[in-house]
């Protein structure tokens, strides 16, 4: 029961900023795609994004090893 509980978290935990993180690609391509002149702008808002998502993935398995760590 642990074990499941453990590979249910972890699935989520990886799999919102998975999802994020595919939400940042699809909306910068598109951007670049109506406007190539703003590329720096866009490119700056997706590295900070996708700094955001990373963080909150590694926090959330930080507090997975804590919480269900031996």
């Amino acid at each position: 029961m642990r074990n499941l509980m453990v590979l249910l978290v972890l699935f989520v935990t990886i799999l919102g900023p998975s999802m994020v993180i595919a939400a940042i690609g699809f909306a910068s391509i598109n951007a670049l795609g109506r406007n190539p002149s703003s590329a720096p702008k866009i490119l700056i808002a997706m590295i900070v994004a996708l700094v955001f998502a990373e963080a909150i993935a590694v926090i959330a398995l930080l507090i997975l090893f804590q919480l269900f760590g031996r």
